[in-house]
């Protein structure tokens, strides 16, 4: 266990450092056989429910997975920092995803993974159990020539040391297939192109550097037209397992994507530690703005996520994933039904969701947070906490679920609907009830018949 992580738990959690001790033993057995066992025993004790070293147990990770929440760049500036961190301390969350999120933008990275570095103690002094994740998602620019690759990267993949730049080219598909795909000199990038795997493998190790413990690797499916046997993702996914494993705070770093086909699997072992895909909700145009979900609907992940032996060493039928109020954009006619696809009322996911009234929106929680884990246990709900948005009507550009305050003067306040959520879960749990089942009834919410969808422009029920 690192020393900045050690001191974090010793002055929050005294009572547990004997536990915390014990667990970091698990670093040293090389057996993937006897450390799941290490795991299994660590589990004995409540005060394990969110410790981990070298590798987690399916407990530990669905425990953290159930008290996840989006907080898109809590550590490159967007928004309040003390405002956030107390939101999150406020509702239990201990899972913080995309908190360190980059889209393009390589001009600025080293900047950025600078206040990264001094931004992640500030979290975990306030929670040291909590895990932070970056993102590597399917896009280079051709502001990566501005990078230099660092010699520790070419060491890494064996090959000679480089006084060089990234080279934005040499990780495109050869075909031309997604050149340009987002926008001119925005591409996605091709995994086995080596170039792509040395960039990976720097983003992830300067990550696992600025106090990231989960990395989302984004739409993998984009980027391993090429890899089809998955052995270049193995390949880079290995040697960033085996980086975490000398230098994370907790020797491990877990790793996802989103998997429209239901998980990367190869030789029977799974390559993420969990998936994720959007929630895929769909509107129901007799009733103005209202939207539900549906097994089946476009390719949700629902009853999909593909099993196999994980990396920590335990197998499953089905691996846990995290569904999330996912951002991509807006349709022609946003506020409009039918505009397609998987638009909801003519935007994306999240900035639907940002339109409605703040008792819709809770409501809603509550109904999204049992449908999921009432139609497949293995899912667990992302509560959304900080995303972009758009909306060119209002020009509604972020959701923030911070209550409103001089600090987040555009918090929509739903921070007290997902506290009202994960309170009622943990008492259940408490109580003696299954997590697998239904912690709320069927939705009754507030109807939105009597509102006329071409007035909503995010004032609605405000």
């Amino acid at each position: 266990m690192n020393s900045s992580y050690a001191r974090a738990v010793a002055r929050s959690r005294r009572p547990q450092v004997l536990a915390a001790a014990a667990l970091c033993l698990a670093a040293l057995i090389s057996s993937r056989e006897l450390r799941v066992d290490a795991a299994d025993r660590a589990l004995a004790s409540t005060s394990a429910k969110y410790q981990f070293d070298t590798i987690i147990s399916r407990e530990v990770l669905e425990n953290y997975l159930s008290r996840s929440i989006t907080m898109e760049g809590l550590l490159n500036g967007r928004g309040d920092l003390d405002d956030n961190i107390r939101m999150l301390k406020s509702t239990g969350a201990k899972f913080i995803g995309r908190s360190l999120c980059l889209w393009g933008g390589e001009a600025n990275l080293l900047q950025n993974l600078e206040r990264a570095r001094q931004l992640t103690p500030k979290v975990h002094e306030a929670d040291p159990e909590m895990i932070l994740q970056a993102c590597i998602f399917e896009i280079v620019t051709t502001q990566v020539e501005q990078v230099p690759v660092p010699d520790w990267a070419f060491a890494a993949f064996g090959l000679p040391v480089e006084k060089r730049n990234f080279r934005y080219a040499e990780m495109l598909y050869p075909s031309g297939q997604f050149k340009d795909h987002w926008r001119a000199g925005n591409s996605v990038p091709d995994v086995s192109r080596r170039e792509t795997k040395l960039w990976f493998y720097f983003l992830g190790a300067s990550f696992i550097d600025a106090g990231g413990e989960a990395i989302h690797l984004g739409q993998t499916e984009l980027m391993n037209k090429n890899d089809r046997n998955l052995d270049h993702y193995s390949e880079v996914v290995a040697l960033i397992r085996s980086y975490a494993a000398k230098h994370a705070r907790r020797h491990m770093v877990l790793l996802d994507s989103h998997v429209p086909s239901g998980g990367l699997v190869r030789e029977g072992r799974l390559l993420m530690d969990f998936h994720s895909f959007p929630l895929r909700i769909t509107e129901t145009p007799d009733k103005p703005q209202e939207a539900i979900l549906k097994v089946g609907f476009s390719d949700g992940i629902y009853g999909r996520s593909k099993g196999g032996t994980t990396f920590s060493g335990w197998q499953c039928e089905h691996l846990p994933y995290l569904v999330e109020l996912d951002n991509w954009g807006v349709s022609r006619q946003p506020g409009q039904p039918n505009a397609g696809g998987i638009w909801v009322w003519g935007y994306d996911e999240i900035t639907w969701f940002a339109h409605q009234s703040q008792q819709y929106r809770s409501n809603w929680l509550q109904y999204a947070w049992d449908w999921v884990r009432r139609t497949d246990p293995n899912g667990h709900l992302e509560m959304p906490g900080s995303r972009t948005t758009r909306s060119p009507r209002d020009n509604l550009r972020w959701y923030y679920a911070n209550k409103p305050s001089l600090a987040v003067p555009d918090g929509l306040g739903d921070e007290d609907a997902i506290r009202a959520i994960w309170a009622a879960d943990h008492a259940a749990q408490s109580a003696g009830g299954s997590p697998d089942e239904p912690r709320l009834g069927p939705y009754h919410g507030p109807t939105r018949a009597d509102i006329d969808a071409t007035t909503l422009e995010g004032k609605v029920g405000r």
